[in-house]
């Protein structure tokens, strides 16, 4: 597949750097940095290209004539769109992706806009929108880290952390089935500071790990409490930062959970009070800084259940949660935009952390990936992904137990979905055309399991 990339930022960068690792795809990249481009074609194998996204004659250069695919992803929305427009009209690209942040365009009332015959943009993604979501199941599900939904909700993905509390802590792997043999769950992947473990049945958690488990939806709040974290949903949320996703975070909030009483904390006065007739004043709104005593005292961080610090500046989300967290917080969830600070926020005592281009990423792979992949979610800083997908007659996965497949460390199997039924397969699991399979992959191994899925004939 040919793909062109706009925009070489930290969402231009990680899309390249995961389709530039399969051999199937030739990829261009765009920007106007000259920097940049050289960066990236020192450090991966694409085509750089130095240039204005939306001109015609760059676009050209960058091979637009044979292109099957463009992601628009600069910092400007406005060149966004031009660029998939361009591509359309003059080169004929069919799949057109662009990143848009100004919310007027997401408004209903001009749907029209992006239909086929005025700017015929395929896939819209709204940075802003994803994070504000990925914070919400965070908080909808109190003791987890992350949380990514699975086969229409049926099924989660969950991260725990290990407390000092954690009852199965320096427990063996195959020790905890024994433990709970009816408990519907499968461990995908251990975070230990900067490691990552692909455990088998002989591994053990240890205090401060972060375990990422599959589990049915309704065995969720069981395998929380086998954990250790037994928190209750919160009742009084405080959001630092009024801009898009402490809006659409807000307005989650009061739609879904209208019995949470919600403040927001915004230091821009007009934004203030535009936030307050935008909620039809169903939440607090306080004008202030969060870094400011009396501020923070105004707000009763002490007695809130959960402070989420969603600015744009990384180290008031950061001092902020701590100062709350000393003050009696209950839990921290805040939004990182720098890669840097995420070992650093693993030694502190900040509960959750969100990256917005882990979010943006996750949902744009989703539109890429071809054939029977339904889903695709990137996991903490891209270290591993979860395919959700359907089994195609002669796959490579199909009629063989799994135990045959030979599959490397960073590949599990974790979850099947067969006639309805939710299985978590064990290595005589075998694989059915048609079965639903939810499948964890290291970022190493993600074009073999994009081959499981692709129609081929077996020699015999």
């Amino acid at each position: 597949m040919r793909i062109i990339i706009c925009g070489v930022g930290r969402v231009g960068y990680s899309i390249a750097s995961y389709l530039s690792r399969e051999q199937d795809n030739d990829v261009t990249i765009v920007d106007h940095s000259s920097s940049l481009i050289r960066r990236i074609n020192d450090e991966m194998d694409v085509n750089g290209i130095v240039g204005h996204a939306a001109n015609p004659d760059v676009l050209a250069m960058a091979g637009a004539a044979e292109a099957d695919m463009i992601i628009a992803v600069t910092h400007s929305d406005e060149v966004n769109m031009v660029a998939c427009q361009v591509a359309h009209s003059l080169f004929g690209v069919s799949r057109k992706i662009a990143r848009l942040r100004n919310p007027v365009f997401l408004d209903p009332l001009w749907h029209k806009l992006f239909s086929r015959e005025n700017m015929p943009i395929d896939f819209i993604i709204s940075p802003e929108v994803e994070v504000a979501k990925s914070i919400f199941n965070r908080l909808d599900i109190p003791g987890t880290s992350n949380v990514i939904s699975l086969e229409d909700g049926r099924a989660h993905l969950i991260g725990i952390r290990c407390e000092e509390n954690c009852p199965v802590v320096n427990t063996q792997l195959k020790q905890l089935m024994a433990l709970f043999p009816d408990l519907n769950v499968k461990i995908g992947a251990i975070l230990r500071g900067s490691e990552v473990i692909y455990p088998n049945i002989h591994d053990q958690m240890l205090v401060g790990d972060e375990v990422y488990l599959f589990a049915e939806s309704e065995h969720v709040k069981r395998v929380l409490s086998v954990f250790g974290h037994e928190e209750e949903a919160a009742k009084n949320v405080v959001i630092l930062g009024g801009g898009n996703i402490g809006l659409n975070l807000a307005r989650s909030i009061i739609r879904k959970r209208p019995n949470i009483n919600l403040k927001l904390i915004e230091r821009d006065a007009a934004r203030a009070i535009y936030l307050s007739e935008q909620l039809n004043n169903k939440a607090i709104v306080l004008k202030g800084d969060g870094l400011n005593e009396g501020v923070i005292s105004q707000a009763n961080i002490e007695h809130a259940d959960a402070l989420v610090t969603v600015t744009n500046d990384d180290e008031v989300n950061i001092l902020s949660s701590l100062i709350a967290k000393q003050a009696g917080c209950q839990r921290v969830v805040s939004l990182v935009t720098n890669d840097l600070y995420t070992n650093l926020i693993n030694s502190l005592s900040i509960d959750v952390q969100v990256s917005p281009k882990a979010a943006t990423v996750s949902k744009i792979m989703q539109f890429v990936r071809k054939g029977s992949i339904k889903n695709i979610h990137s996991l903490k800083n891209g270290f591993a992904e979860v395919f959700e997908a359907v089994v195609q007659e002669n796959s490579e996965i199909a009629n063989v137990p799994i135990s045959e497949l030979k599959l490397p460390n960073g590949i599990l199997i974790a979850m099947i979905v067969h006639d309805g039924n939710i299985i978590i397969p064990y290595g005589d699991t075998i694989i059915r055309e048609g079965d639903h399979v939810v499948i964890l992959a290291d970022k190493s191994e993600t074009s073999k399991v994009e081959r499981f899925f692709s129609y081929r004939i077996r020699l015999i």
